[in-house]
């Protein structure tokens, strides 16, 4: 069954992929929609991976501030360009996971390697890419950044944070 237009531009608005991306995962699936989407999922976590070992030396640092200015965050997200640091998508993830680190206090590291090693709390609660997203507890963080590599098709790499919260 050839996918219609109509379908390409469903599943473009679903997934963020490009069109011929979506037209090939609309007929490697036979026109089911559902299927298209965990296929792009599929292939964009395995472009995702690819891409892990490139340079990202643009980005931005974006700064949350929550519960009438008594908790802040300032993190740094970085990618490959700047024309993707400026996109939506970038900013949404960044500011997201600004977000997530004001909304957890326990959360000490980024990745596992990171974590001290008297740190204390299991590593979902601790490690940055291993949490629950906050506004979608079925993704992890790392999932969410998976995701951005894969509709923006650059490397994007949580720099470093830093969490204040008065009276600590």
């Amino acid at each position: 069954m050839a996918a219609t237009a109509e379908d390409v531009k469903k599943l473009r608005e679903l997934s963020g992929a490009g069109v011929m991306d979506c037209k090939r995962a609309l007929d490697e699936s036979g026109g089911d929609v559902d299927k298209a989407v965990k296929l792009l999922k599929e292939k964009g976590i395995a472009s995702a991976d690819k891409k892990s070992s490139r340079e990202t030396s643009q980005g931005i640092i974006d700064s949350y501030i929550h519960a009438g200015g008594r908790i802040g965050v300032l993190v740094e997200v970085n990618c490959e360009t700047d024309f993707v640091a400026r996109t939506d998508a970038f900013k949404g993830l960044v500011h997201d996971i600004a977000m997530q680190i004001a909304g957890i206090p326990t959360t000490l590291a980024i990745t596992e390697d990171q974590l001290p090693a008297d740190a204390e709390g299991s590593v979902e609660e601790t490690v940055l890419m291993k949490q629950a997203f906050i506004k979608n507890s079925s993704k992890t963080i790392e999932d969410l950044v998976k995701e951005t590599i894969a509709t923006t098709g650059e490397n994007i790499r949580i720099r470093r944070f830093t969490r204040f919260e008065l009276g600590q």
